[in-house]
Order: C-alpha cells, then structure tokens, then sequence
C-alpha cells in the first residue's frame, strides 16, 4: 500500500516537473522552452482569418497573406527557430509585437528571404538593418538565433553572428523593444517557408 502510494506521488512528481507542452527534462535545465509542440497550433493565433498548417512537425505557410502570432510574450530572451524557404519565398520572424488582423506595426522584423524580388535579404532587421544578400539559400534548413536584452539585439543565423543592433533613445515608432509576442509572417500567395524547433529561453530583465 506505501509502496503504490509512493509511486502515484512520484508520478504527480513527474508530471509537474514537465512544464510546458512539448518541453523536454533537457530543456527544462537549460531554460528553453518549446513554442510550438510539432502536432498542432496550440498557443499560436493566426490572423486575417486564415488557416495555417502543421506537416511533418513543421508549421508551414498559408497561400495568403497571414501572421500566425505566440500567445505569449517575453520581454528578454533568446529565440531559436529553423527555417527553410522555396524559390521566391517571402516571409518573416517578428519580435515584440502585437496581435493585428493585418501587417503588424509593433516590434521588429527579421527577414526570411533568399530569391524573393524584395532586395532585402535574410538576416536583416527590416527597415533597420538591411543586408542584400542572403547567407543562406532556398530548400536548405537553416537556424536563426536572436537574442533581445535590454536594447541590444543580436541576430544569428547558423551560429555566425551576423550583427549587435542597440537600439538608440528616443524612439517614438511602434518598430520599437518593449514586450511582446513572436510572430510568423505569410507574405506572398506563392511563397512556401516552414518552421520547427521553436524555442524560447527568457533571460532576466
């Protein structure tokens, strides 16, 4: 009887200590945490009304325009997420901004676009940083890394530091760091990019 009783408070143990959906022991110590569970779209919202999908544990982009927006928000941390794009994708990863039934005019853009006609290439920081050629190409996975501490942004892609963007005082734009959610963009109805391995580690503030 002691020895059932023990086993059902260890398995309650267990259960509590696995956290958020989707979040492994290994994770847990480290401080990630899984954004996207590889199943469905639990904790996300797309807007416009549109449909998003999930293939292959990989979310992949609608044939519409659409943003496809984390529920939760974070302030400091570090975003890990892979990509892959199709000749002439146009996507793209938001930080800090705020669910909008149309282009989102919070937080920053970090662009996903290899062959697309928009010169603005993979990498950059929309309207901020702007690289016009890409370090990665189409139908190959590739991983972005972006921390946001304090001002301070930096932007990997596949390990390799690509640039420190500190953001200057006395920004009245809404294009600015202060809280928010990450975001998924759909651009063009020809454009096909997949997503998976979302991770988040929130750093103190």
């Amino acid at each position: 009887m002691i020895k059932s009783r023990l086993t059902v408070l260890l398995l309650a143990f267990v259960a509590l200590g696995m956290g958020t959906i989707g979040v492994s022991s290994a994770d847990d110590k480290d401080g990630w945490i899984s954004l996207f569970n590889g199943k469905d779209l639990t904790g996300w919202k797309a807007s416009e009304k549109v449909e998003w999908k999930v293939e292959n544990g990989e979310i992949v982009t609608p044939p519409t325009r659409s943003h496809l927006f984390t529920e939760q928000e974070f302030k400091n941390f570090e975003y890990k997420i892979d990509c892959l794009t199709t000749p002439g994708s146009n996507s793209g990863l938001y930080i800090h901004t705020k669910y909008q039934d149309s282009f989102p005019d919070a937080g920053y853009e970090i662009q996903v676009n290899q062959t697309h006609g928009d010169p603005v290439k993979s990498g950059s920081l929309y309207f901020v940083v702007k690289l016009f050629s890409s370090p990665v190409k189409d139908n190959e996975w590739y991983t972005y890394h972006v921390t946001v501490k304090g001002k301070q942004i930096t932007v990997r892609i596949n390990d390799k530091v690509l640039y420190e963007y500190v953001e200057p005082d006395g920004v009245t734009s809404t294009h600015k760091l202060s809280k928010g959610s990450f975001a998924i963009q759909a651009h063009d109805p020809k454009s096909v990019a997949r997503y998976k391995n979302i991770m988040v580690k929130p750093l103190p503030d």
